[in-house]
């Protein structure tokens, strides 16, 4: 794939210069008590020239013949680029879920676990989770592990999109 800096972008971010831009693509997603889906996802990496990107990712849910049938979770965020390939990255999702995650990459692969998990009176509790993103093949692939008081970590949902922008 070939890319080049984003014009402004803050130099911190020059090792994520390759997540600038927006992913579209489709995924699975399966846990205990929860019927499994597909989804269409699209994620979108920006920045303001700060020392940090902002995040954005949404979903919708299909049916049995890829149809949407409903909109799915949303999530905004910030990642900020630490030294030693450090990772620092506050998500909130549409659910009523905000985290913290402290992670690392290498090139092209970034994995991140939840350091510190909020959830507002009416959501769900998340007590542990795993994220994982990367450059597959020319395509953003991400999975998220989730833990709830009731389930150990495992696999939730999980999704591959070329860039599309």
């Amino acid at each position: 794939m070939v890319f080049t800096i984003p014009e402004g972008l803050h130099p911190d971010l020059n090792p994520l210069a390759w997540l600038v831009g927006t992913w579209r693509g489709k995924g699975r997603g399966d846990y205990p008590g929860i019927e499994s889906f597909e989804f269409n996802h699209e994620v979108v990496f920006n920045h303001d020239g700060r020392d940090f990107l902002n995040y954005f990712s949404r979903s919708w849910i299909l049916n049995a013949d890829g149809e949407i049938v409903k909109p799915g979770p949303s999530e905004v965020g910030f990642w900020r680029v630490k030294p030693n390939n450090i990772l620092e990255v506050l998500i909130s999702h549409s659910t009523g879920i905000t985290e913290g995650w402290v992670g690392h990459f290498d090139g092209p692969k970034m994995q991140l676990v939840m350091d510190q998990p909020y959830s507002s009176p009416t959501a769900k509790i998340v007590t542990e989770g795993v994220r994982l993103y990367g450059l597959v093949e020319g395509e953003l692939f991400f999975a998220y592990d989730m833990a709830t008081p009731e389930k150990e970590l495992q696999a939730h949902i999980w999704s591959t999109m070329p860039r599309s922008e």
